[in-house]
């Protein structure tokens, strides 16, 4: 079977969808949606917008899980979501914190608000030294990344600038394709 690379499965930055980091989070919301009504058969939809900086550089990335906690500021004050039950809290604790410290009970009231409001640079993560992959890289490296650093998706560099996004599913896919080859 033929060696794999990156650039092979990547998606160039100019296909995905992107807005400024001076964006509003109604801005990122809205490039979300038409990546998912533009969809086609060929291609999952995007489940992230990349954020671009002045310069047109690739700076952060924003997901839907990402919007979701932006539109409720106090789980900044708990930490980083998600990773509760790591440190021993059952979910039934975490039910109890969700109703003592009444999480989204006023949110939706103001979302209109709060979208047009909150700036993508505000709560946009910014990837790790873990999160990058050249696009001469072999899929083995990337496989090795993405499981290893438990990432949904890698930035494509070349030449030290970001080119495209790898991600996740697009990687498993070709592991479909791949094992639908064999002869078992």
């Amino acid at each position: 079977m033929k060696k794999k690379f990156v650039k092979e499965l990547m998606i160039p930055f100019a296909e995905y969808s992107t807005v400024s980091q001076d964006a509003t989070l109604f801005e990122a919301v809205m490039a979300l949606e038409k990546a998912l009504e533009e969809s086609d058969q060929t291609r999952f939809p995007d489940k992230a917008v990349l954020i671009y900086d002045k310069d047109n550089n690739i700076v952060g990335k924003v997901s839907q899980l990402d919007i979701l906690r932006a539109l409720e500021p106090k789980y900044e004050t708990m930490g980083i979501p998600g990773s509760l039950s790591r440190f021993g809290l059952t979910p039934q604790f975490q039910k109890t914190m969700l109703e003592q410290l009444r999480f989204w009970d006023k949110p939706m009231d103001d979302i209109c608000k709060k979208a047009a409001r909150i700036k993508v640079k505000e709560f946009m993560y910014t990837p790790g030294e873990g999160e990058y992959i050249s696009e001469d890289s072999s899929m083995d490296k990337a496989i090795n990344q993405l499981v290893m650093g438990r990432h949904q998706s890698l930035l494509v560099m070349k030449n030290d600038k970001i080119v495209g996004i790898l991600r996740k599913t697009d990687v498993f896919m070709e592991i479909v394709r791949a094992m639908k080859a064999c002869e078992l």
